[in-house]
């Protein structure tokens, strides 16, 4: 069986050695045109006048198409139609595409896009989401409210209350590949479009659109991104279409990249907020009713901000049951970049949250957060009632402390619960606040396991005395717990196809719908078919996304590309599989079911003969060895306007601890360790998943604390580079970094039994932010609540400590 083995990443040889083919790798025939865009420098205003004079006669510039060249604006927006190719007389952020030049080379075209000198009638600017909510700015007309009980009540009556507010900063997509594209122009009109994309099947669409073609008459190809992380979802549309319609016009193929500052500058970024709450609890850290208000930016057109907006408030709970909530998102416009799709869609905005709502609690009540977050948990799951799992293996922690519990998966059987309170049976699983059954929650467990692995309780008490006795450094220490949802909470996009060919000589071809960005997604799917015909994965060969091999295809985000295209992939293998059983038992006289593809061999009737030799005898005999495969999530229901219904088939549960120090006198802090427990169902396969775990969990730590997006009072992005935007570095990993899988199959029939692993552990870096408040709160007498806004930058953390010192 391939599936489950931890195989290498398939092109990482090409990657580290830079043979890996991208976009911009791709040589293009001769006379490519390349282009660039003219970019507003008002943030909203409407254009008196546009000087293109010294743009037109800069050296290699061939054309320069302003709005009056088009006869029809082409849209690039992927949802309300908002976003034309380019300005139509009205700016709306700085940095908004208003002309296109096109020139012989890169370079050229990017030159004389800075010459243009346009003028402007300003107009007021929304730039924070305290001015779009006084001017009732909304995408939906107001705010979208989802309750369940009665918060208010429930707050009111209880014995404890905390409130404040949280700001919660964006994030830059930092692709090492930024945006790209290509267009070369076909007989009759058609077009084929090379693009950096999550999505082909978008890209397809808006080209087809632009050109007034059919989706028939335009391919796009993806082969491999350099990173995408939710940026590459819509944001290629503007570069494909600008492509796509200077073909057309010229005849001759176009290519358009975006430097680092232009594309930071042009593009949408994860959503920042400002999340107000309002809790009750009891003396023991139980939840009683809780209101939160999330004011989400959203940018100056709506993008994908309803649904990581709708998400934000689907993840509010992250592990915790809450009987009475009340949930009001504001989706705000603002004349900034339309923030857009980033690695969790908005559930990170969600889930950091709750974490800060159950960090004060602990805080008002001088107990230990671990402990408030368990009181608050989910009860534990299993079929047919709430109960503990069972024990694991007596030696399972002395055989992880004795590998330092490394990073590799937990044997089988190893991921149950350690000690602890659980919860008592009961008659049924317990729901979300948007009505959800929580049948699988493994959080109780999952955590206690980590708890005890990591030494928590020791550390925490080593931690106290060490602060106890040093006045400038001080550590802190937090666990935090993850809980997300997977599927598209838009229905009809949990939907994938596949294309298997086998050839004569047995070697296997595979396409399917999912984008390639790094992930390992190609290699996992090529597992899966590996599997089926019982052959080593070097027979499987995966090639570039084709729309014209596989139609129709989703995104590849929402975690789903393994779940969905390696469901895919193995309905069309089985279906070729079942042809060639039916067609040897035929031959020995002996019932299909009998027939075993295993080590490369077909075993039939006591007889074993090669893979390919069997292939081709079904050949000659005129088998079809080609078929295609579909797959369509099942149990979803989902009603987005009354925030009802199952959205998702299961969720995926984690939890990490994490260790800093922070100087006091500074604001210097860094991670010194961090251990992870990470469920990823029956992993597919586990160097990829915990590279998967390990690369999102610094993501999220960068996310929380050095990664600060800065605009001014004219809306400009100040941090528009490496050197005014702080990403993490190799020197920023946690010095101890210690990372384990779950190792326990999903319950749901998802491929392989596995779980998805892209967005999940982007979370568990919020246990860092929470670290961080531990480690301020030890700076003061336990009287003032630390209140870190993120992210934590060193500044924050030093005005964090010195308003605990009394300073401020």
């Amino acid at each position: 069986m391939s599936i489950g083995k931890p195989l290498p990443h398939d092109a990482a040889p090409l990657h580290v050695t830079g043979q890996a083919r991208y976009t911009d790798d791709i040589p293009l025939p001769a006379g490519a045109l390349h282009l660039a865009f003219g970019l507003s420098t008002c943030a909203h205003g409407t254009i008196t006048a546009m000087d293109l004079d010294a743009v037109r006669a800069a050296p290699g510039v061939v054309a320069v198409l302003t709005p009056a060249d088009f006869p029809e604006m082409p849209d690039c927006s992927p949802s309300l139609g908002d976003e034309p190719l380019l300005a139509l007389g009205e700016v709306q952020y700085v940095g908004q595409p208003v002309f296109l030049v096109v020139a012989d080379s890169h370079l050229a075209a990017r030159k004389a896009a800075r010459l243009g000198k346009l003028s402007y009638a300003e107009k007021p600017a929304l730039l924070t989401v305290e001015a779009a909510l006084a001017a009732k700015a909304h995408f939906e007309g107001g705010p979208v409210i989802w309750s369940r009980g009665d918060a208010a009540a429930a707050i009111a009556t209880a014995p404890h209350v905390v409130e404040d507010l949280f700001e919660v900063g964006g994030q830059e997509h930092f692709y090492l590949e930024g945006q790209i594209a290509a267009a070369l122009p076909q007989e009759g009109g058609d077009m084929v479009v090379l693009s950096s994309t999550q999505h082909p099947s978008e890209i397809q669409h808006k080209v087809a659109h632009a050109l007034h073609l059919p989706m028939n008459a335009v391919r796009v190809e993806v082969r491999r991104m350099g990173g995408g992380f939710g940026g590459k979802e819509s944001q290629g549309n503007a570069l494909a279409i600008a492509c796509a319609w200077v073909a057309r016009l010229t005849g001759r193929p176009v290519k358009m990249r975006y430097d680092r500052d232009d594309d930071m500058v042009i593009t949408g970024k994860r959503h920042d907020l400002k999340i107000r709450y309002r809790a009750g609890f009891d003396g023991q850290g139980k939840l009683l009713g809780i209101e939160f208000q999330h004011l989400i930016r959203c940018g100056w057109s709506m993008d994908l901000s309803l649904p990581v907006a709708d998400r934000a408030m689907l993840h509010a709970d992250n592990a915790y049951h809450l009987a009475h909530v009340r949930i009001e998102s504001h989706r705000l416009r603002t004349n900034t970049q339309s923030n857009t799709a980033y690695r969790g869609f908005g559930g990170p905005q969600g889930v950091v949250g709750i974490e800060r709502v159950m960090d004060h609690i602990a805080f008002a009540l001088k107990l230990d957060p671990l402990e408030v977050r368990r009181r608050n948990f989910y009860a534990e799951s299993v079929e047919g009632g709430l109960s503990a799992p069972p024990a694991p293996p007596e030696d399972i922690f002395a055989k992880m402390k004795a590998e330092g519990f490394a990073a590799k998966a937990a044997a089988p059987g190893s991921g149950h619960r350690i000690g602890g309170a659980h919860s008592p049976k009961g008659p049924g699983p317990q729901t979300t606040h948007y009505g959800m059954p929580v049948e699988d929650f493994v959080g109780r467990a999952l955590v206690a396991q980590l708890e005890e692995s990591a030494d928590y309780q020791a550390r925490r008490a080593e931690i106290a005395a060490w602060n106890a006795a040093n006045p400038v450094l001080k550590r802190g220490i937090a666990l935090t717990p993850v809980k997300f949802g997977i599927s598209f909470t838009l229905t009809w996009l949990n939907q994938a196809g596949a294309l298997v060919h086998v050839y004569q000589d047995g070697s296997i071809h595979l396409n399917h719908g999912g984008t390639e960005m790094g992930q390992g997604l190609f290699l996992k799917v090529a597992q899966v078919a590996a599997s089926v015909f019982g052959v080593d994965v070097a027979a499987v060969k995966i090639t570039a996304t084709d729309t014209g091999k596989v139609p129709n295809t989703s995104a590849t985000a929402a975690s789903s590309g393994s779940d969905m295209n390696g469901m895919a992939a193995r309905a069309a293998c089985e279906t070729i599989r079942a042809r060639l059983a039916d067609f040897i038992a035929e031959k020995h006289q002996v019932a299909a079911e009998t027939v075993r593809f295993e080590g490369g061999q077909v075993k039939v009737a006591g007889e074993s003969f090669d893979f390919a030799r069997v292939v081709a005898w079904a050949y000659q005999a005129r088998v079809s060895l080609s078929s295609t495969g579909f797959y369509a999530t099942p149990k979803l229901q989902w009603d987005r306007v009354r925030g009802q219904g199952r959205p998702f088939l299961y969720f995926a549960y984690g939890a990490a601890v994490t260790e800093v120090v922070i100087d006091t006198l500074t604001g210097e802090n860094r991670i010194l360790q961090a251990d992870i427990l990470h469920d990823t169902g029956a992993s597919l396969n586990p160097a990829i998943d915990i590279g998967q775990v390990e690369g999102a969990y610094v993501q999220g730590v960068g996310w929380l604390t050095t990664e600060e997006l800065v605009w001014d009072d004219k809306g400009r992005l100040r941090t528009h580079a490496p050197s005014t935007y702080k990403i993490p570095a190799c020197s920023d990993r946690p010095p101890v970094f210690n990372v384990a899988l779950w190792g326990q199959p999903n319950r749901e029939d998802t491929v392989g039994k596995s779980k998805a692993v892209g967005e999940p552990p982007f979370m568990l870096g919020i246990s860092a932010l929470m670290a961080l408040s531990d480690a301020v709160a030890a700076c003061g007498d336990g009287s003032i609540y630390p209140g870190l806004n993120a992210p934590a930058t060193a500044e924050r953390v030093l005005w964090a400590v010195q308003r605990q010192q009394g300073h401020v």
